[in-house]
């Protein structure tokens, strides 16, 4: 069975960004409320999911995860609100 992979992001309570990857989006987000989701989430709090991308397999979304994790905040605020393009 292929599962659909998503890389998202989530707004933090200080609204900084935390960038993720998972295959159950409602799980995964239910973990970051719970303080099980990421070190970076307990701390931080999650607030909302902001931003989600959809892809075939595990290795395009690992890489995709990995880009946006190196953005600055500004740039990943950009991709949120639709300023910058997928890819």
């Amino acid at each position: 069975m292929n599962w659909k992979w998503y890389v998202y992001i989530i707004e933090c309570e200080d609204k900084t960004y935390y960038t993720g990857l998972t295959w159950k989006p409602d799980l995964r987000w239910t973990q970051h409320l719970s303080g099980f989701g990421s070190k970076y989430t307990s701390k931080h709090r999650p607030k909302k999911l902001v931003y989600l991308e959809e892809y075939d397999n595990f290795e395009q979304a690992r890489k995709r995860e990995r880009q946006i994790k190196n953005w600055s905040q500004k740039k990943k605020r950009k991709l949120i609100n639709g300023e910058w393009g997928k890819w």
